[in-house]
């Protein structure tokens, strides 16, 4: 077995000096001062960086903060405003738990996130993940942290030759491993400060690494090439039609079922979105409305599992119909597949 004690000693005197300055954070030295992270800053915070950067995720968590300071204020805000306030994170269903657990933190624990992994778990959208990190960092209780950078960092640390997804549930064995009641807040984020700045996905750090010396693939010369990886299947294609209906500066959106992909978000009238192409007739008959339609072109958009190409269609029209019409300045809210087919359209219609 590995030297545990050695291994956290270094790692977390490299985190008293190299921690990143982040606007959630606290930081080592007020954690040692026993100042914690606010729970809902945590919170957002983790929730937000599910499948997104660090600089990405920052300015949304700047704008979220300023207009909704604590978790109840959070909680009182209208689902539309919420939505469109997420826009350009992707992955929306994010956005609907995020207020669920809002409301549920409010009105059933008095606007105080509980303290231990099991109260977390018990929140809506709150997973395994999310439940530790805020466990940890916010209350510096006993958690096993484990995110993306976490196993790449295990992955390499102890040569795991098992390719991920399935090597995931021994990379979180051997991370448990490394976790003790000392400082628990403080070594999970030097665990992903590892990861994120120095053991890095393609050009690891190695000759910076404060665990170098205990590294089993840095040893057989190839850490790289850790952790393994399955080849993956390629991504399927649908096809899709977005329809653009313009009046006077104004564009008819409508609001998506909050069920599926994209749920409960503003967005531009669509066919289906199926693993055909649509001919024009076809087009034409999913319209939402009776126009002269003009065929633009396409635009490219890849969501995780499959990549989208969307036809589209514009037509300008003063018709009545269930739309939210949204002045052409304002559409940059809408979910980035959605923006990229209004500026097309729009570019065009000029």
């Amino acid at each position: 077995m590995t030297d545990v004690a050695a291994i956290r000693s270094a790692l977390l005197s490299w985190y008293d000096r190299e921690a990143r300055v982040l606007p959630w954070r606290t930081g080592p030295a007020a954690g040692r001062m026993g100042l914690r992270s606010d729970p809902y800053r945590v919170w957002l915070s983790e929730v937000m960086l599910q499948q997104t950067t660090v600089p990405h995720a920052t300015p949304y968590f700047l704008a979220f903060t300023q207009r909704w300071p604590t978790v109840e204020a959070l909680a009182a805000e209208q689902d539309g405003e919420l939505m469109a306030a997420w826009a350009g994170l992707g992955y929306y269903a994010r956005a609907r738990n995020l207020l669920a657990c809002a409301r549920a933190v409010a009105s059933q624990h008095g606007g105080e996130f509980p303290n231990s992994e099991e109260g977390l778990l018990a929140l809506p959208g709150v997973g395994a993940y999310t439940a530790a990190a805020v466990a940890a960092i916010a209350f510096d209780r006993k958690a096993n942290v484990v995110d993306g950078n976490v196993e790449r960092v295990m992955a390499r640390l102890f040569a795991v030759e098992a390719p991920v997804p399935e090597a995931k549930p021994e990379l979180k064995r051997l991370a448990g491993l490394l976790v003790t009641d000392e400082r628990p807040g403080d070594w999970a984020q030097a665990l992903m400060d590892l990861g994120a700045t120095i053991c890095k996905p393609k050009a690891p750090l190695c000759d910076r690494c404060p665990i170098e010396l205990f590294c089993a693939a840095r040893a057989k010369g190839a850490p790289e090439s850790y952790p393994r990886r399955t080849k993956k299947a390629d991504r399927p294609r649908r096809h899709g039609v977005a329809y653009i209906v313009s009046r006077r500066g104004e564009t008819a959106l409508v609001r998506r079922p909050d069920k599926g992909l994209l749920g409960g978000m503003l967005g531009l009238p669509t066919s289906d979105w199926r693993d055909r192409p649509w001919s024009d007739d076809e087009a034409a008959r999913a319209a939402p409305i009776l126009a002269p339609w003009r065929d633009l072109g396409a635009v490219e958009h890849v969501f995780t599992h499959f990549s989208l190409t969307l036809r589209v269609m514009v037509a300008e029209a003063d018709v009545a119909g269930d739309f939210v019409w949204t002045p052409h300045e304002g559409l940059t809210a809408l979910p980035s597949v959605f923006l990229k087919a209004a500026r097309a359209g729009l570019e065009r219609l000029v």
